[in-house]
């Protein structure tokens, strides 16, 4: 089995700049900010954000990865406290409002919860490191793996029809963000209520 080298110091400490100046970039202009700009910021060559950092979404990824498994992690503690259907209720509103009020965070859930390609980012995938790979589906297993949960226990007590796929789930709240987000509506209070008349919707008849 091949050993993974360690990262040098110069190496790592470039990347944990890259990390940094991409988290204020990322907020300031959304999951579109020029990655030219993060480089700057970090100072440092735009060929050293593309050896750590192969595509854009590798580059949100390692950003965002910490919140996303914030998130799925509170499905459980949700699950311990409520009922199966309430808990999922809740649980989607918090992924909701994170993916409303955490620029950056839609996009990257987006493509982790619809499978998705990013098309600007098409032609790099092909030369994707192995540890852009590992994070991107880390991203998309921590909240398919909390919706699976939940879907799955909340259709063991009739909360939710047995023809709903965890997926389809994660894909009507992407949607559902999607137009809040498009109206403005952002400060949680309206996806609350649309997730609510959702969920009447996933029901079993």
């Amino acid at each position: 089995m091949a050993q993974v080298k360690p990262m040098r110091a110069d190496a790592r400490r470039n990347r944990e700049r890259l990390l940094r100046a991409a988290a204020g970039v990322f907020a300031e202009h959304g999951a579109g900010a020029s990655l030219d700009d993060i480089a700057r910021r970090a100072e440092v060559g735009t060929g050293t954000l593309y050896r750590h950092f192969p595509t854009r979404q590798a580059l949100l990824e390692a950003v965002y990865l910490e919140s996303v498994e914030a998130i799925a992690a509170r499905a459980d503690t949700i699950a311990a406290a409520r009922p199966p259907g309430v808990a999922l209720v809740a649980w989607l509103g918090e992924l909701a409002v994170g993916m409303l009020q955490v620029r950056g965070l839609k996009a990257l859930l987006g493509t982790a919860v619809t499978g998705a390609e990013a098309v600007a980012d098409r032609a790099d995938r092909a030369d994707r490191a192995d540890r852009a790979d590992r994070a991107d589906r880390a991203c998309g297993d921590c909240v398919r793996g909390a919706a699976e949960r939940l879907v799955r226990a909340a259709q063991e007590t009739g909360a939710v029809r047995g023809d709903v796929a965890p997926i389809d789930v994660l894909r009507l709240v992407h949607g559902v963000v999607t137009a809040c987000e498009s109206a403005g509506e952002t400060d949680g209070t309206a996806v609350r209520r649309y997730l609510s008349l959702l969920m009447e919707g996933l029901t079993r008849a």
